[in-house]
């Protein structure tokens, strides 16, 4: 399993990172809080740990980016055991908190656990960007707010979720949300898609279903510029 260690202290970061490749892990390690968020959201952990007093970007600004754009389970490990600092922890996303000094094999534990919670839920839980569409609750979210779909919208939604980053045509979503001998030269699909576009976009700032000229659509994150 792969692992990313963002923590500033080096006797820290040699002592986890001897005892958990010890144990298996794969360890990418992160000096500062700038660096600690760009391996985060370009590379696949299963579990990141991330203390909260970091130079450049402290672990609270970096985990609330993070959820911005992706759910990789994180246990915050920091000197700060105050009550609001690990209520504040888990209000911007993190999956545990535990407090130096820590005992090492608890630790390892944690991450086992969390690994195991994260395996369980892939393939029910899908996110793209700050968009996560729960299949077995049968509702999705954007950046924390409950989007408001009918049973045909979040069908069409799952659809694309499933398939983030590929370009399906309108047959292919007739076949996969309507039925198979479903008329795709009819309007329905643009409609809705008009429809789920409203709901999923049209509150934020930043767009996540593009219409690809000819082809189809696709679900993805896309840098500003290359929004359509």
């Amino acid at each position: 399993m792969k692992l990313l260690i963002v923590e500033d202290e080096h006797k820290v970061v040699d002592y986890l990172r001897s005892g958990l490749t010890e144990q298996g892990w794969v360890v990418d390690v992160a000096l500062d809080g700038e660096e600690g968020m760009h391996l985060a959201t370009e590379f696949d952990y299963d579990v990141i740990v991330l203390d909260v007093m970091l130079p450049k970007r402290d672990g609270f600004s970096v985990l609330k980016a993070l959820r911005m754009r992706k759910s990789t389970p994180v246990i915050m490990l920091t000197a700060r055991d105050h009550v609001n600092d690990r209520v504040r922890g888990l209000r911007e996303g993190a999956d545990d908190y535990l407090t130096k000094p820590f005992s090492f094999l608890e630790l390892v534990e944690r991450l086992h656990a969390l690994a195991r919670r994260t395996r369980s839920q892939e393939s029910t839980l899908i996110s793209v960007g700050d968009l996560f569409v729960d299949l077995i609750g049968r509702r999705a979210t954007r950046d924390g707010v409950r989007l408001d779909l009918t049973a045909k919208e979040f069908q069409l939604l799952s659809v694309l979720a499933r398939r983030q980053g590929d370009i399906l045509s309108k047959t292919a979503i007739t076949e996969l949300v309507w039925d198979v001998n479903f008329d795709s030269h009819t309007n329905v699909v643009e409609t809705a898609i008009k429809r789920l576009r409203a709901k999923l976009d049209g509150p934020f700032p930043s767009k996540l279903l593009h219409t690809v000229r000819g082809m189809g659509y696709v679900l993805e994150v896309r840098e500003e510029a290359e929004q359509s």
